[in-house]
């Protein structure tokens, strides 16, 4: 698959994940102001920061006009990406705003997709850095390699946990995660509830999660193994409520087939 192809998909996936988190941010508004449950000056109690001129700073951003101008401004950056693709100024932007959401936020708002959103931006800062001293081609290379190795490695990780959770393996943790949600608790009669299907669907995810690794080594494998995490996304999107967690792991899926192919 070309590569300039894949680096213009992650662009566009990357862009629409950010386009979603700020329309969500800019309808939380109400709720982090000043007099909202969530404001600023309640949460930058548990900041761990002593430094006055940081802490000015922060004070200065995180006012409600001045944060609702940067998370324009950041809607109208990603919306740019998806249009004619980033730069470094770009990614420089999208990295520190991300940076500055995270502390806005404690450390993360929904853990997965921040992480993971983080992850494939700090990729596109690496690709066009390294770019500026080795050529595009380098650049690229190191950024989507960065975001693939985490991508696989938390799926690798996520599987192996599994693995050795005893209730994972006899398909009880299952019934206790869809008990969570949207449409959870389970009825008595639902099929996730029947000891095979449980069992079958829990082991499923192990196995799929454990060998991820496997999808670098050739990029049929990881075209295959990326539909598969996009179905899995979707439904974690469709039994949780997740949507920000489809979108920012679709975003590093074009790196996990970009470094099962290794060539330009």
């Amino acid at each position: 698959m070309n590569a300039w192809l894949l680096v213009r998909t992650l662009e566009i996936l990357c862009a629409l994940s950010l386009v979603i988190q700020c329309i969500e941010y800019l309808k939380l508004q109400k709720h982090t102001q000043t007099k909202g449950v969530w404001s600023w000056p309640v949460q930058r109690a548990d900041i761990p920061l002593s430094n006055p001129r940081i802490l000015k700073f922060l004070d200065f951003i995180f006012l409600d006009d001045t944060h609702e101008k940067h998370l324009l401004l950041r809607l109208l950056v990603a919306l740019s990406m998806i249009l004619m693709g980033s730069h470094l100024l770009i990614a420089v932007f999208l990295f520190l705003s991300t940076l500055l959401l995270l502390i806005r936020w404690r450390g993360a708002f929904n853990g997965g997709s921040d992480f993971m959103t983080l992850v494939v931006l700090t990729g596109l800062l690496i690709a066009h850095v390294v770019a500026i001293f080795a050529g595009p081609e380098v650049g690229w290379s190191a950024g989507l390699w960065y975001i693939a190795i985490h991508a696989i490695s938390s799926y690798f990780m996520s599987g192996w946990v599994k693995l050795i959770n005893k209730q994972w393996r006899n398909g009880q943790a299952l019934s206790i995660f869809l008990d969570s949600g949207l449409y959870g608790p389970l009825s008595a009669q639902s099929i996730f509830r029947r000891p095979f299907i449980a069992v079958l669907c829990s082991w499923s995810f192990i196995i799929w999660e454990a060998l991820s690794p496997f999808a670098l080594f050739n990029q049929q494998w990881a075209l295959i193994y990326c539909l598969i995490a996009g179905i899995f996304h979707f439904l974690v999107f469709v039994f949780f409520g997740l949507n920000r967690f489809f979108w920012a792991w679709a975003a590093g899926f074009p790196a996990i087939v970009f470094s099962a192919g290794w060539r330009w």
